[in-house]
């Protein structure tokens, strides 16, 4: 996978936006206002996101596969996990993870929000 690939991938996803919040060089992709994808802009060798996580789940993540899943960079690392693409996870399995964090943040938004999206 590449940038490319995951910014489709993103914004291809219903109410979503990108932006550049925290300057020029991290992407940040939110439904409702709400962050669930941020990948940086910089990256010279190879691809990493960080993602939101049920925080078992993450843990999970993070013991099976120690190479590719780690607790979210500057985030809270209870509920992301920062992954590196094109390691021990396919591209399936990473598309998934966009997904479910897409999905936790969208559960998470108020009813009346849910229903105008």
């Amino acid at each position: 996978m590449n940038i490319e690939e995951l910014r489709d991938y993103c914004i291809a996803k219903n109410a979503v936006t990108e932006e550049l919040p925290f300057g020029p060089d991290t992407l940040v992709f939110k439904v409702a206002s709400k962050v669930f994808l941020l990948v940086g802009l910089d990256q010279l060798e190879g691809l990493s996101f960080n993602v939101k996580c049920d925080p078992e789940y993450a843990i999970s993540l993070r013991q099976e596969f120690l190479q590719t899943v780690f607790p979210g960079y500057h985030m809270n690392k209870k509920h992301w996990n920062t992954v590196h693409a094109n390691r021990e996870l396919t591209d399936q399995k990473l598309l998934e993870l966009i997904d479910h964090s897409y999905d936790l943040v969208f559960a998470s938004l108020p009813k009346k929000i849910k229903e105008n999206l």
